[in-house]
């Protein structure tokens, strides 16, 4: 049995901001079967709190960067868990990184430190009994978790997880000294960014092993288009870099059993789950297809590209609903086409069983990211049978077998890719789900094909595993 600790910010289902969560939840399990016992280091948030009410104390540490703290540990939501409760640090308004008016916390760089603080000292001491053979640190929020073993001189295996590269964790270096953090590091070969402390950067340059959420991802990093100023450090660790393509839980996103939607197990049953949507979001009904998207709204996710391609959909029946929330401006945006348009329907904020209801109901997910590590929404498309039209970037490339002559002729497509991630190849993208969507038996082939594609976590836990026992067998 390997045993891993898994130092992360949030975890679904208790909390979460992005796919980052539902990863961290879901390896757990995925690993059990592998002979792996991973448990998960959260931060204490106040809905973390709450499900560890019954947990026991088994560390205190007196003065954690400004404050008094201790160490939880228990199980909750099918999850063995240690829980940083550092009031002073989590126990606030807001979300995990942002508080009530969207603003980054002020202190999030000590916050952070100190959850890969304690990450650390549970690697190199252990805690409850239970000490871990390997760490891996999931972005920028653990980062320093690898660096912390290093400057104790503890020569612990260890993995840094990049999800998303454009979150760096920077802090003045001035915090260097506050936060425990060794001067040597302070340097372009280190954790230096120019002039900053980049708690990613330290992870990707101390860490034995480095893993982003796909392979393609993992090739793109090394390009200055993809690699936000640090694709030469991915450069320079060589074969240390690995992509392992993201699954999903399939017991929490299973058509035939989830509670959030009527069970059906083909396609056809799709019919009642599309029209109980069309009543919930009132759009009208259309010759087109039923389109939805659930994201963040950023400009990562390339929705202002939606808006631009979006008349042409409306205008060949299709309609569209939208779940999610994000950068101002685009929610404004999205709101005035709600009202501009009837076949579109907005709604601003994060709602988990709306997200199974519009993925379930869809006849197709857009997925227009300008990059994208992984992906998840495109898995649950094709788990649900609602065809994914993903830009070919990240993971979306690796997941989504596109619909052109060849893959239509072999029965194998499971969706669309578009390059380059421009509104009019989105649009050109959309002409084609259309003209899909007005031949039903081959749709209904695509949708047969996603349902059976492997989006589990089967083959990428055993890979997860082979990395572990490869780092032990240096040790």
């Amino acid at each position: 049995m390997i045993r891993v600790l898994s130092v992360a910010s949030e975890c679904a289902p208790l909390i979460k901001t992005g796919g980052l969560a539902d990863v961290v939840g879901a390896l757990p399990a995925a690993l059990a079967g592998e002979g792996v016992e991973m448990r998960v280091l959260l931060p204490g948030y106040p809905a973390v709190l709450a499900a560890a009410r019954d947990f026991d104390r088994v560390l205190d540490v007196p003065d954690l960067f400004g404050g008094p703290a201790r160490l939880l540990a228990g199980k909750a939501v099918g999850l063995s868990l240690f829980v940083l409760d550092a009031p002073h640090l989590y126990d606030r308004e807001g979300g995990p990184y942002l508080d009530a008016a969207g603003r980054d916390w002020a202190d999030n760089d000590m916050r952070f430190a100190a959850l890969s603080w304690m990450g650390a000292r549970i690697g190199a001491e252990g805690a409850e009994g239970w000490r871990p053979d390997v760490v891996q640190a999931h972005d920028w929020q653990a980062g320093l978790t690898p660096l912390y073993l290093k400057a104790g001189g503890f020569e612990l295996p260890t993995v840094m997880t990049v999800h998303n590269i454009a979150f760096h964790g920077l802090m003045p270096p001035e915090r260097t000294e506050r936060l425990g953090l060794p001067g040597w590091a302070f340097q372009p070969e280190g954790m230096e960014y120019y002039g900053q402390v980049s708690a990613l950067k330290a992870g990707l340059v101390y860490a034995w092993k480095v893993t982003t959420v796909s392979p393609t991802y993992a090739r793109e990093l090394r390009t200055p288009e993809f690699g936000e100023g640090l694709d030469g450090v991915i450069r320079a660790r060589g074969a240390d870099v690995l992509g392992v393509l993201n699954g999903i839980d399939e017991g929490i996103w299973n058509p035939a059993t989830d509670p959030d939607i009527a069970p059906y197990k083909q396609p056809r049953g799709k019919s009642a789950a599309r029209r109980a949507l069309i009543a919930e979001t009132g759009l009208p009904e259309g010759d087109g297809p039923l389109c939805v998207v659930v994201s963040r709204m950023t400009g990562q996710k390339g929705l202002d590209l939606l808006l631009e391609a979006l008349p042409g959909l409306l205008a060949r029946g299709g309609r569209l609903a939208l779940l999610g929330s994000g950068e101002p401006a685009l929610e404004e945006a999205w709101r005035a086409a709600a009202d501009r348009y009837a076949g579109v329907a907005v709604r601003i904020g994060y709602d988990e069983a709306l997200a199974h209801r519009l993925i379930a109901g869809g006849d197709a997910i857009l997925v227009p990211s300008r990059f994208e590590p992984c992906g998840l929404t495109q898995l649950y498309g094709l788990r649900y049978g609602t065809v994914p039209v993903v830009a070919r970037t990240g993971g979306l490339a690796d997941t989504v077998i596109d619909a052109n002559p060849a893959a239509l002729a072999a029965g194998v497509a499971t969706g669309i890719q578009f390059t380059p991630v421009t509104a009019q190849a989105l649009g050109t993208a959309l002409d084609r789900l259309c003209d899909l969507y007005a031949q039903p038996k081959v749709l209904e082939r695509i949708q047969r094909n996603g349902m059976r594609a492997p989006v589990g976590w089967g083959a990428s836990a055993a890979a997860y595993a082979a990395l572990y026992a490869g780092m032990l067998a240096q040790t």
